[in-house]
């Protein structure tokens, strides 16, 4: 049984913290919805890539020639990253930047892997599902708006826990899960808040967890590029960086070679954050529904093709990884989805009903018991009545 100083101290935790990270997290819930469906609001909006139907057996062309076909449409700039989405190897997605490290003047181009044709430029800066994700992820600020909304998924993990320590003796004289029809509407409210609010609970924690961990991710690449990778690239320390690349196709088949169990995930360009200034780094990720979240990195000499070093990648990069299907519910198809969905629209309502609370509970008691009736007076502590709000 909490003491009334511990429920007054839960309560400003929770008022508080749950204010402060309200406006937030609906915007967070609001651009997640799309998010969560953004393969098909691509195919609807006519966004998506398509490649022609051909025999799976079809052979494949060189990512020489992929990369020949990109840059033709984009000669002024260079090779920054090549992708396949992981269940479709059909389509290449050749990444171009005017510098290995450029965050502006990207261009994209979607390259056929059996015919080597030119399929699309997706666009990289615009769009409803660009603003989306931006908002989403860094509200146009970059790392600042990154770190910012970690902080928000942080008062938000507090006014959970704390909301959940509360919610015992809010409910001490009530039915667990009870909403009380015969009361105000605010007493209404207040019981569906917290109802929904421990429904919610689980999920909520998870998805707030793993969104802040992955506000981290380029503090923890960074971490990872002087920690692991500078030990990968020692011996080429001092060497000036490549200028003439060698086979990107030829770097490929190496790493293959080196990991022929797996599959690739991506390819990063020397000079860019994920290699060094003189390689090539091959991303290897697993076949299997847990491994294939995980990626092996192969350094591969961008002169030579030769493989110099691959390792696993550290705990925390691998905790990354393994938080983003948690957080973007993509891994179980259309059903997981539509549970993403119903449960953010859910959070959506408590978030609401949340401020609705807080905001009615600062008109005089006289104006609201004339306007609602009275309210649940020596039903809870008042301080447990301050803290579900």
């Amino acid at each position: 049984m909490l003491s009334s100083s511990a429920i007054k101290t839960w309560s400003w935790l929770h008022k508080w913290t749950s204010l402060v990270c309200t406006l937030f997290m609906l915007l967070l819930c609001l651009t997640g919805l799309p998010l969560i469906f953004h393969h098909e609001i691509g195919h609807l909006l006519g966004t998506e890539v398509e490649a022609a139907d051909m025999p799976a057996d079809a052979p494949r062309v060189s990512l020489d020639k992929v990369m020949e076909v990109a840059k033709a449409r984009h000669p002024g700039l260079g090779g920054m990253f090549v992708s396949q989405e992981p269940d479709d190897d059909r389509v290449w997605f050749v990444t171009l930047s005017p510098e290995p490290l450029s965050q502006s003047g990207l261009k994209q181009v979607a390259v056929d892997a059996r015919t080597g044709q030119a399929l699309a430029e997706p666009q990289l800066d615009s769009g409803f599902m660009y603003i989306m994700f931006s908002l989403h992820v860094d509200l146009f600020a970059g790392l600042a708006g990154k770190l910012f909304l970690g902080f928000m998924g942080l008062l938000l993990l507090v006014a959970i826990v704390s909301g959940v320590v509360l919610y015992a003796p809010f409910m001490r004289k009530l039915r667990f899960g009870e909403v009380r029809h015969v009361r105000s509407g605010r007493t209404r409210w207040l019981d569906l808040h917290n109802l929904l609010g421990i429904v919610t609970l689980t999920w909520l924690f998870v998805v707030g967890a793993t969104g802040m961990i992955n506000t981290w991710a380029d503090l923890l690449v960074r971490y990872w590029q002087v920690d692991q990778m500078a030990e990968m690239v020692a011996p080429y320390k001092g060497q000036p960086p490549v200028t003439e690349l060698g086979s990107l196709q030829q770097a490929v088949v190496a790493a293959r070679a080196l990991e022929p169990g797996m599959k690739m995930g991506f390819i990063a360009f020397p000079g860019t954050a994920f290699t060094s200034p003189h390689h090539y780094g091959v991303f290897m990720r697993g076949t299997e529904p847990l491994t294939a979240r995980l990626f092996k990195p192969v350094l591969v000499d961008a002169q030579t093709s030769q493989v110099t070093d691959s390792r696993e990648l550290p705990w925390y990069l691998q905790g990354l990884l393994l938080s983003q299907p948690l957080h973007f519910g993509d891994y179980g198809g259309l059903p997981m989805q539509i549970l993403w969905t119903v449960l953010d629209i859910i959070t959506i309502i408590v978030l609401g009903s949340g401020l609705y609370l807080w905001w009615v509970r600062r008109v005089p008691a006289g104006k609201r018991e004339t306007a609602a009736g009275p309210e649940m007076a020596g039903e809870m502590p008042v301080a447990a009545s301050e803290a579900a709000k």
